[in-house]
């Protein structure tokens, strides 16, 4: 659980590319972690699915089956974060724990994983979004400088959601 960045390569990139569109899902979602802690380490990560139409997200990985299960569902109608990442398309970026206790009902938990500092990245389709990707980390550690090679991450998860 490194809080050190590390460069993403090509390389990186074409080796979980290879085994989004070959492998199955469980492991494809495995190898997108993988090179999440690799490039920026994280106390958590989660896939999460859109359901527009009834404004919720359904958890489809997480790094932490035992905190957050998949298949785990949370009500966004009505919030603020619902309304910037899911209807805007917007990355979200908690900074601290303040941002993160203004923005998630379930902080106490996060906090619990040594999570200070979150970003949530929009998973998009032709405008449209189909989930996001979260990725927990320490306070300070996410900027608006991290969103090309959070949007690599998303590319490379959105095939895994289309395909549920």
């Amino acid at each position: 659980m490194s809080t050190t960045r590390q460069p993403i390569t090509a390389d990186d990139i074409a080796a979980v590319a290879e085994l989004v569109a070959k492998a199955e899902p469980a492991v494809a979602f495995k190898a997108i972690d993988a090179l999440v802690q690799k490039v920026w380490g994280h106390k958590l990560l989660t896939v999460l699915a859109y359901m527009p139409e009834t404004v919720e997200v359904e958890r489809r990985y997480s790094s932490n089956e035992t905190a957050y299960p998949v298949g785990g569902r949370k009500a966004k109608q009505g919030t603020a974060w619902g309304a910037y990442v899911l209807e805007g398309g917007n990355f979200h970026i908690s900074h601290n724990e303040d941002d993160i206790r203004k923005t998630f009902f379930d902080y106490e938990l996060i906090f619990s994983l040594g999570a200070t500092g979150m970003i949530n990245i929009p998973l998009l389709v032709s405008g449209r979004c189909v989930g996001t990707l979260n990725i927990s980390n320490v306070a300070g550690f996410f900027s608006e400088a991290d969103f090309p090679t959070a949007r690599i991450f998303g590319a490379l998860t959105i095939p895994l959601l289309l395909a549920a």
